[in-house]
């Protein structure tokens, strides 16, 4: 028995989210049936973490196990043939049998994207989110440090989530001015909780405007109250950035 590691790229928003559910369109069915028509064996593929509808992925991670003796090299290629042109197998290799996508993991890093112009785009509006007031990045960056560290983030999760524990580990937090008005939010952490790096945006969105203060944000952490956080910003903006296994 094999055990095979995908790295995958998704446009998020025709999908009902990463997890299989009948009669919705969702990433995670779609690749087992593409791998189904090329192995002929019907396989689980675990992914390093769900995303949810609308969300994106630059480096996902998933595995399954498989009896085929298809060549590693025709993996993604043979993979592809069988995909929506929204879902890319960016590579395939053979892992220890005891690699799992989730348990494994290390580290991941998720990218919030907004546009912050006053009239947005017509091209991108389902890769990013359009804020067309004005931010004060200066402000946003002084506020995303306190973010970084070992923290309770019970503030910032939304309600639904089944982790036993709401404490987390960020060891990268950044706020990135790009041309044309865009503003990437990056988070490298051990582990996030669900919708937990939209809301950290939408609070990081709410010190931009002025209504929250740089220095707020630990008593925000501290208080472990969602009401006093920011919003969930929509699912658009969010990119599963890159996925680590090591150390």
């Amino acid at each position: 028995m094999r055990n095979i590691k995908l790295v995958i790229e998704y446009d998020g928003k025709e999908f009902h989210g990463w997890q299989k559910q009948p009669n919705k369109l969702n990433i995670q069915g779609t690749i087992e049936k593409a791998i189904e028509q090329i192995t002929g064996e019907e396989v689980e593929l675990m992914a390093s973490g769900r995303t949810d509808r609308g969300v994106h992925a630059l480096g996902q991670v998933a595995n399954f196990k498989t009896n085929s003796n298809i060549p590693i090299e025709k993996f993604a290629i043979a993979i592809n043939s069988n995909l929506k042109k929204s879902i890319l197998i960016k590579s395939a290799e053979e892992v220890d049998e005891k690699f799992h996508s989730r348990l494994s993991c290390k580290r991941k890093t998720y990218r919030y994207i907004i546009n912050n112009s006053k009239l947005g785009t017509a091209i991108y509006r389902n890769l990013e989110t359009h804020i067309p007031i004005k931010l004060d990045i200066n402000q946003m960056k002084q506020a995303i440090q306190y973010f970084e560290g070992e923290h309770d983030f019970k503030a910032f999760k939304a309600s639904g989530t089944s982790a036993k524990s709401t404490v987390r580990t960020i060891y990268k937090a950044e706020v990135i001015e790009k041309d044309n008005d865009k503003i990437w939010i990056e988070l490298t952490g051990n582990g996030f909780l669900y919708n937990m790096v939209r809301i950290i945006a939408g609070t990081l969105v709410e010190v931009g405007l002025g209504n929250i203060q740089p220095e707020e944000i630990s008593n925000i952490i501290e208080e472990k109250e969602r009401g006093k956080a920011g919003k969930t910003l929509p699912p658009q903006g969010l990119y599963l950035v890159n996925v680590e296994y090591q150390g």
